[in-house]
């Protein structure tokens, strides 16, 4: 009770201080997991919350953002933001459902500094979301270092569990990450999700002393894919369904998380030239997922 009184009052006083954007990066455990699909309905429920979200969108393709959204078009010029030209809440473009979309393809974001991405993470929005592109070695981009906050997003079966946990090895070898958030999407219940994260967790802080945060779970929802159909998300579309209650809550929730520097902001650490078998084993149990 105590830490979570805590965790309320330092929310609480970041909202009344007003001190800059909270910056959390979502990043997809495996391909097909919904990290896309995660960071558009949590855009739109923290709008509707009455939060200045902007999304970047770092995974530029038929599946981005901004073409779930019914195309490209409008998806901002990061470019000319980081050119210096136009200011971000110029340039990001506002859409319908109440927050504002900016493309960040991998080639607008190399050569840039961390003072520049600073900049660009520096305009009115309460909450920016990074809808992260891992390199093809599992790595964040310099961009998304700049997040005081990574979520891993995750699917609950055994082998997704074991992906999981690679992708969190690869993140805490490569940036020396110590916390990371972890939110199970497309869940048949809260206890199989839960049961899923102890394990995980578990895990983690065994092998690699990493703390996990368990940032919730989003029930699997066929009304989702539906929403996708229209060119709308499950929040905006069909609010009484379970996952778009999950999507608020989680909305709701992490706007009282506590403040953490930014990555970009501690001192890295690489991984060891050579991986041993013992780090090779040190993979979850999938009969425990």
């Amino acid at each position: 009770m105590d830490k979570f009184v805590s965790d309320q009052a330092e929310g609480l006083r970041r909202l009344l201080a007003r001190g800059g954007a909270r910056v959390i990066a979502l990043a997809g455990a495996s391909a097909g997991v919904g990290n896309t699909t995660v960071a558009v309905n949590l855009a739109a429920a923290l709008a509707q919350q009455g939060k200045d979200v902007l999304v970047i969108d770092e995974c530029v393709s038929a599946q981005s953002v901004s073409a779930m959204l019914g195309g490209s078009r409008g998806a901002g010029d990061f470019a000319a933001v980081m050119r210096g030209e136009t200011p971000v809440d110029f340039a990001a473009a506002r859409h319908a459902l109440g927050f504002s979309v900016l493309s960040a393809s991998r080639s607008n974001r190399e050569g840039h500094t961390e003072t520049e991405f600073s900049v660009l993470l520096g305009g009115s929005a309460d909450i920016v979301l990074i809808d992260a592109q891992l390199d093809d070695e599992g790595h964040l981009s310099p961009l998304a270092k700049q997040a005081h906050d990574v979520m891993i997003v995750a699917r609950v079966s055994g082998e997704a569990i074991t992906d999981a946990y690679a992708c969190i090895k690869r993140l805490h070898y490569a940036h020396a990450i110590a916390q990371l958030r972890v939110l199970a999407n497309q869940v048949q219940s809260a206890n199989e999700a839960q049961a899923a994260f102890t394990n995980l967790a578990g895990v983690a802080g065994r092998y690699l002393t990493v703390a996990l945060e368990n940032a919730g779970c989003v029930a699997a929802d066929v009304r989702i894919a539906r929403a996708l159909e229209l060119s709308r998300c499950v929040v905006d579309a069909f609010p009484s369904t379970p996952a778009a209650r999950d999507f608020r809550h989680l909305a709701a929730e992490l706007q009282y998380w506590p403040m953490r520097p930014a990555m970009s902001s501690q001192t890295p650490w690489r991984a060891p030239a050579t991986v041993t078998a013992a780090q090779h084993a040190d993979q979850p149990s999938a009969q425990h997922a």
